[in-house]
């Protein structure tokens, strides 16, 4: 989590390029600077400058919900499903905010950092190396439905951003999670 992303690192280029095609298939990519990275959702032609505070982790957590869950990654990221605003959200910036929501919130106060990290411990010790990145497309999914709810527009999405982090906190105090996958909207991505 403390990995800030860099652009002249090998690795850290390959991974951008992995996230392109894992959304884009069928398209080529012009080059790491590109018009083409507004279609996903960065604010500019160069991608590396929107990861900020949230770092490298931000892009495997894009990464991750693009192969694991293609399905409602594309969904989200193409818009399918509700009524949506005329001024959408940009989808992998969203991405990026939610990682750094998420690292927010395992430090707040001592019961919510309690509940996240024995989720986070049952999950390793089930062997599921993923549990950040299962709760990231659990917190994404959770965004996204709250954004329709609300028929948000961009101006709302620091507000839809809080009320995420709340419910991803109410699940994640609930008695009977043990895990990721035993949260009530984890079932969105199914």
């Amino acid at each position: 989590m403390n990995v800030y992303f860099d652009a002249s690192r090998r690795d850290h280029q390959e991974a951008l390029r992995a996230l392109w095609y894992a959304t884009y298939p069928n398209k080529e990519l012009s080059g790491l600077i590109s018009d083409q990275w507004k279609e996903m959702g960065w604010q500019g032609r160069d991608p590396s400058t929107d990861f900020r505070g949230a770092g490298f982790i931000s892009l495997e957590n894009l990464l991750f919900f693009a192969k694991t869950f293609s399905n409602s990654f594309q969904r989200l990221l193409n818009k399918q499903c509700g009524k949506r605003a005329t001024w959408e959200y940009p989808f992998a910036v969203a991405g990026v905010n939610i990682t750094f929501m998420i690292m927010q919130m395992l430090d707040l106060q001592y019961s919510v950092r309690y509940c996240v990290n024995c989720v986070l411990m049952i999950c390793h010790d089930a062997e599921d190396e993923w549990a950040f990145d299962l709760l990231y497309c659990v917190a994404f999914m959770i965004m996204d439905k709250q954004w329709l709810e609300r028929n948000a527009s961009y101006m709302e999405f620091n507000e839809v951003l809080k009320s995420t982090r709340v419910q991803l906190e109410r699940e994640l105090l609930m008695d009977d999670v043990m895990r990721i996958e035993d949260m009530p909207s984890y079932s969105l991505l199914l």
